[in-house]
């Protein structure tokens, strides 16, 4: 597990953001992630969300220099394979059942395992992890729970998702259990469908820029 964890932080620590994408067409996956990382955001997550989210991963994956592509909204194995098989290089998840710490426990891709109270992190840190996904973030308490939880749960690091924009990632990026947000504002839909490749290569710099 330390060397999936490490592998996993070596990714989220490259920005104070992960853009959180669903990705609509595949075919505007490439120059859509290579605007990101021109604006330093390098590690992006594609969900599972969408019927050619796969094909999007799997293109990141081979064509976009610089790029560290993760899957996420796994729900179960065989989205995992799937994501694994594409080339994801990270796993999320917006929860944990005991088949997806199953099959994590048997690969080589780290994951990022979603949990929402005290209960949940408890547990998952009994199975050794120590990265998890705070979600969702503004629904479950925001960044005043989360602080709330430093201290008693100490040592445990987070990735809030979840209602986090531009105006409340520092917030959150201020917290001493937070190693970087994940935001979906820094690829809106209009300018994806627009190709305003340039306009998201701002917003991401933006985001890149942003300090805790």
């Amino acid at each position: 597990m330390g060397e999936k964890t490490e592998k996993l932080l070596s990714i989220l620590k490259l920005q104070p953001v992960v853009p959180v994408l669903i990705v609509e067409d595949a075919k505007s996956a490439v120059p859509l992630a290579r605007a990101l990382v021109a604006g330093g955001l390098k590690a992006i997550e594609i969900t599972l969300r969408t019927a050619g989210a796969l094909d999007a991963v799997r293109a990141v994956a081979e064509e976009v220099e610089g790029a560290e592509v993760g899957a996420g909204t796994i729900l179960n194995v065989a989205q995992w394979e799937a994501a694994v098989e594409a080339g994801s290089k990270f796993i999320v998840s917006p929860g944990t059942t005991q088949e997806l710490l199953d099959v994590a426990r048997s690969s080589d891709v780290p994951l990022l395992p979603g949990a929402a109270t005290a209960s949940e992190v408890m547990a998952l840190r009994e199975e050794g992890y120590k990265v998890l996904k705070f979600f969702p973030a503004e629904q479950a308490g925001g960044a005043a729970y989360l602080k709330a939880l430093s201290s008693p749960l100490s040592g445990t690091l987070f990735c809030p998702t979840g209602g986090i924009s531009l105006k409340n990632a520092h917030d959150y990026l201020s917290l001493p259990n937070v190693i970087c947000v994940g935001g979906s504002w820094v690829a809106p839909k209009e300018l994806v469908a627009a190709g305003d490749w340039a306009g998201i290569t701002k917003l991401a710099a933006e985001a890149a820029a942003l300090k805790g």
